[in-house]
C-alpha cells in the first residue's frame, strides 16, 4: 500500500513511489505502468528527477548486454508513454519530459514523488537536530522513514542500471534511519529503535554505524551484555570476512561500556564515526568558480563518477574549490569526508605509505599481519592508530604493483595487505576523499577506488593524463569581475570603489589568480595608507611584482618555486625560453619554434608537455596547432624569467 505524500499533490496529479516497488496512483487509484521495459525507463528517469539522464544510461538499464538497432526509437516510445502518464505539461506550462544535449529530463515536484519528499523531510530533520531541537528532528526523520516501504525498486533490480540506482536510494534510507535512531537515543528513548536496528543489522551486517546505534540502544535499555556482544560479533565478522577491525571510535565506545556499566548512557559515538570529517575550515573568501563548482557538485552527486581531477596552475584555487564542494556535500557522503595533503610544507611530496597511513587513521582502516610478516605489537601506537607502518611501501598500480622491496619480500607483502585493506574499506563505505596537490599519476593509482560508492577528488597542477577513466575540471584565471569581487572582500568594497580602474590593474597584474589576488588584498588590508594606483604601478613592474606579492609567511614566489620544481629539467629550460614571448600576450607555435630553436614536431611535443604539466594553457575548443594561441600565467612567466636570468 502506498502512503499518500505529506504534502498533497494537486487533484488529478500522479504520485510515484520508488521506496519499495515502482508504483503510481492518481486520486488514490493505482495506475498501470505498462510492460517491464517501459517501467525500467520510467524508474531510471524518476531515480534522477529534474536532472538530464543520458540516453546511454537509459539504454543500459533496458538492454544491459546487447541493445537492438532500434533501441533509440524504442526509448522514444517508452518516454512518450511516461509523458502520457504524467501529463504533457506541468502547472507552470513547461514540458514534463524534455530531450536535450544531456539526455531526457523529467520535471516533477516534491508532492509527486516519494524520494523528493523523503529528501526534504530528511534535510529538515537534520537541520532541526543541528539547531538542538531533537524532538522536532526525531519527528521529521520518522516521517521520512514512514515513506520507506522496503528495498527500493525491488521489482526491477534484475536490471544492473536500476539496481545501482536502487542501492543508492537504499543507502540514503539507511543513513536517515541511523540519524533517527541516534536522535532517539540522545532523547533517552532508545527502546523505540532497538528492534528496527536489529532487523537492519541482519540485512546489512557490515554497516558499522548501524551496529554502533544498536549497541547504544541496547546499552541505554539496560541490556549491557547484549550491547557488548554486538561489538564482539562485529569484530569477529570483520576479521573473518575482510581482515579488518572496528573503527577506533567504535572500539572506544566498547571500552567505555565495559568500564561504565549501566550508570551512564554512552555518547552517541556512531554519529561521530559515520559523519566523521577531517576537512580544513571552508575557505571564507571563496569567490567565483560558479560553473566549476556546479559541475563538481553534479559529478560527485552522480553514482557513475568515482574520481574527479581538478587541475590548474599554482595559485588557481584548486584546493579551495575542492574544499568548498566537500563542505557542501555532507548529506551525500554519510561515511565521512576526509582531506589529506599529499605534500609537506616545503612542497616536497610525501610517500604513498605516509598518505595511506593518514587515510587509515582517519577512516579506521587497519592491516592484519600476513604469513611471514610479524604482526605489529598490539600496544603500539601504530597498531592503535595507523593502517600501515610509515615506512612500508604501498602499491602504486591498480593491480597491486609495488614500490620498493624485493619481489615477494616483506615490504611487498605488507604493501599488498595495506592496499587491499584500503580497497575493502572503500568498497563498503560512501565517503569523499580529497587528495590535495598530487604530484603525478603513479602516486595515487593504488589509492583510488576500484569499486564501491566512495568518490575521490584529486587536485593537481598537471593534468594527470595517465589516469582513466576520470572526469577533469581545468581551472584558469578568474574573470575580471570575480577577481575584483575577491579583492573587495579583502580590502572592503568602499576602498575598491575609490579607484576601480587601479583595482582592475591590480587583479590583472596578479594574472587574476586567486592566490595572487588574495595575497595582494591581504597586503593592501594592512597597508591601508597605500593608494591602489601606486600598488598597481608596483605590480606592473615585471622586476618587482613577485616581491610585492608577499603577506606575512605567504609568498607567491615560493608557490611558483614549488611548481617549478615539479617540472622536468627539459620543461624548465623550455619554459624559461618561452617566458619572453608568452609575457607579450601569449605565443603561437611559430613563436615557440623560434624561441626554442627547433622544428615543428619538437615544438609541438614541448608545448604539449608543458600543457600536461599545467604550465601552459591552450584554447578550450578544437583548433589546429598553428592557429592556437598558448598562454603562460603571468606570474609563472616572471618566475621563469628570473630563473633564466639567474
Amino acid at each position: 500500500m502506498i502512503r499518500p505524500p505529506a504534502r498533497p499533490a494537486p487533484a488529478g496529479a500522479v504520485y510515484f513511489s520508488l521506496l519499495g516497488p515502482l508504483t503510481a496512483v492518481r486520486d488514490g487509484r493505482p495506475l498501470p505502468l505498462g510492460p517491464r521495459k517501459q517501467r525500467l525507463v520510467l524508474a531510471t528517469l524518476l531515480a534522477r528527477p529534474n536532472t538530464p539522464v543520458p540516453v546511454d544510461v537509459l539504454t543500459d538499464a533496458v538492454w544491459p548486454d546487447d541493445p537492438p538497432r532500434t533501441a533509440r526509437k524504442n526509448l522514444q516510445v517508452y518516454v512518450s508513454a511516461a509523458r502520457a502518464l504524467l501529463g504533457s505539461t506541468g502547472d507552470d506550462g513547461r514540458d514534463r519530459v524534455v530531450h536535450g544535449c544531456g539526455g531526457y529530463r523529467l520535471t516533477i515536484d516534491e508532492g509527486e514523488l516519494d524520494t523528493l519528499r523523503f529528501r526534504s523531510l530528511a534535510r529538515a530533520g537534520r537541520a532541526a537536530g543541528e539547531r538542538g531541537d531533537l524532538r522536532t528532528a526525531a519527528r521529521l526523520l520518522r516521517e521520512a522513514l514512514d515513506l520507506w516501504e522496503g528495498p527500493p525498486l525491488n521489482d526491477l533490480r534484475d536490471s544492473t542500471g536500476v539496481a545501482e540506482e536502487a542501492e543508492r536510494l537504499e543507502a540514503r534510507c539507511l543513513t536517515v534511519y541511523e540519524d533517527w535512531a541516534e536522535t532517539e537515543i540522545e532523547l533517552g528513548r532508545a527502546a523505540v529503535a532497538v528492534d528496527g536496528l536489529r532487523d537492519l543489522v541482519e540485512r546489512h551486517p557490515l554497516r558499522e554505524r548501524l551496529r554502533v546505534a544498536w549497541m547504544n540502544s541496547l546499552h541505554q535499555s539496560g541490556r549491557q551484555a547484549e550491547a557488548l556482544a554486538v561489538y564482539d560479533d562485529y569484530r569477529q565478522l570483520l576479521a573473518r570476512e575482510l581482515g579488518l577491525e572496528p573503527s577506533p571510535a567504535m572500539a572506544s565506545l566498547y571500552r567505555a561500556m565495559l568500564g561504565r556499566g549501566r550508570t551512564a548512557r554512552p555518547p552517541a559515538a556512531g554519529r561521530e564515526a559515520a559523519h566523521g570529517t577531517a576537512l580544513p575550515a571552508a575557505p571564507r573568501d571563496f569567490t567565483g568558480r560558479r560553473e566549476e563548482l556546479r559541475e563538481l557538485l553534479a559529478l560527485l552527486g552522480s553514482p557513475d563518477e568515482r574520481v574527479v581531477v581538478v587541475s590548474g596552475p599554482a595559485g588557481s584555487g584548486k584546493s579551495a574549490l575542492a574544499l568548498r564542494a566537500a563542505h557542501l556535500l555532507g548529506d551525500g557522503f554519510p561515511d565521512g569526508r576526509f582531506h589529506v595533503r599529499v605534500r609537506r610544507e616545503d612542497g616536497s611530496a610525501r610517500t604513498p605509505a605516509e598518505v595511506l597511513g593518514e587515510l587509515g587513521r582517519l577512516c579506521g582502516v587497519r592491516v592484519r599481519a600476513v604469513a611471514g610478516v610479524p604482526a605489529v605489537p598490539a600496544g603500539s601506537a601504530v597498531a592503535a592508530e595507523s593502517a600501515v607502518p610509515a615506512d612500508a611501501a604501498v602499491p602504486a598500480g591498480p593491480e597491486g604493483g609495488r614500490e620498493g622491496g624485493p619481489e615477494g619480500g616483506p615490504a611487498a607483502a605488507v604493501s599488498q595487505e595495506a592496499a587491499d585493506a584500503w580497497q575493502r574499506w572503500l568498497a563498503l563505505h560512501r565517503a569523499l576523499i580529497v587528495l590535495d596537490d598530487v604530484p603525478d599519476e603513479a602516486f595515487v593509482r593504488g589509492l583510488l577506488p576500484r569499486s564501491g560508492p566512495s568518490s575521490v577528488v584529486l587536485t593537481a597542477r598537471g593534468q594527470l593524463a595517465g589516469l582513466a577513466p576520470v572526469h577533469r575540471i581545468a581551472l584558469g584565471a578568474l574573470a575580471d569581475g570575480e577577481a575584483l569581487e575577491l579583492l573587495g572582500k579583502l580590502i572592503g568594497p568602499g576602498r575598491l570603489r575609490t579607484d576601480p580602474a587601479a583595482a582592475l590593474r591590480i587583479v590583472r597584474a596578479c594574472g587574476a589568480l586567486p592566490l595572487a589576488v588574495g595575497v595582494g588584498g591581504m597586503r593592501l588590508a594592512v597597508l591601508r595608507h597605500l593608494p591602489l594606483a601606486e600598488y598597481a604601478d608596483r605590480l606592473g613592474d615585471p622586476s618587482a611584482a613577485l616581491d610585492e606579492l608577499v603577506a606575512g609567511d605567504i609568498s607567491v614566489r615560493l608557490r611558483m618555486a614549488s611548481g617549478w620544481q615539479d617540472l622536468s629539467a627539459d620543461d624548465r629550460r623550455a619554459l624559461g625560453r618561452l617566458a619572453g614571448p608568452a609575457q607579450e600576450g601569449g605565443f603561437t607555435l611559430d613563436g615557440a619554434m623560434e624561441a626554442l630553436g627547433c622544428g615543428e614536431r619538437a615544438a609541438i611535443r614541448t608545448v604539449e608537455s608543458l600543457i600536461d604539466a599545467g604550465a601552459v594553457t591552450s584554447p578550450a575548443g578544437e583548433v589546429t596547432a598553428h592557429a592556437a594561441l598558448y598562454e603562460v600565467p603571468r606570474l609563472l612567466c616572471l618566475y621563469a624569467r628570473e630563473r633564466e636570468a639567474g
